[in-house]
């Protein structure tokens, strides 16, 4: 019956809907089990607890955006890759909130390690197209960092009504990127190191 061809794979996909219709918080394992007519010891043969469907939500949320990312930003450099990496993790946000609240939560390092290809796609886009304007480490890793926080931070307050003046969203979504882009092409060169607390220090 609705028990027959259950496995990991569905379980998960029906949880990670779930997650974008009622909230990842909603997410459990007796919701899961209701969608599928089924009792809950019947999905602790597809996933271990809770928190292993959350993660297994988490991969393939992973998976997804950086497939979109990647298939938006083939053939691009500089300001044309930035705008569709940007509008690509934008509408995948919001798309799917469930599933982009996933990404956000702080996996075991041995699942990162046992399912490395969504992250080491992630890593090669991100600091490929950051390459392109010319930046090298650390100034690589600080720009990434800036991108994500400008980037969830946005698309989080986005999708909880957080904007509340009148001007268009996305036009501020635009010229934010925009403004990432003049940043990132005049990207500062780094401060030379200040005087140390010891040097300050009167003897």
């Amino acid at each position: 019956m609705a028990r027959a061809g259950l496995t990991a794979q569905r379980v998960t996909l029906a949880a990670a809907d779930l997650a974008d219709t009622a909230g990842l918080d909603h997410v459990t394992i007796s919701a899961v089990a209701r969608g599928f007519g089924v009792k809950d010891a019947s999905l602790y043969s597809h996933v271990r607890s809770l928190q292993d469907l959350r993660h297994r939500i988490a991969l393939l949320a992973a998976a997804e955006l950086v497939e979109a990312i990647g298939a938006a930003v083939a053939g691009r450099s500089g300001r044309d890759a930035l705008i569709a990496f940007a509008d690509a993790y934008r509408a995948y946000a919001l798309a799917h909130p469930g599933r982009y609240a996933a990404t956000q939560l702080q996996l075991p390092p041995e699942l990162v390690t046992a399912d490395p290809v969504a992250f080491r796609r992630t890593y090669e886009l991100t600091y490929g197209m950051l390459r392109g304007y010319g930046l090298s480490e650390p100034d690589l890793t600080d720009a990434v960092r800036l991108l994500r926080s400008t980037f969830h931070g946005f698309v989080s307050l986005e999708a909880t009504g957080g904007f509340g003046h009148p001007r268009d969203v996305a036009q501020s979504w635009r010229r934010a990127v925009e403004a990432l882009h003049v940043l990132l092409a005049h990207w500062p060169a780094m401060p030379p190191a200040g005087p140390t607390r010891e040097d300050t220090t009167a003897p």
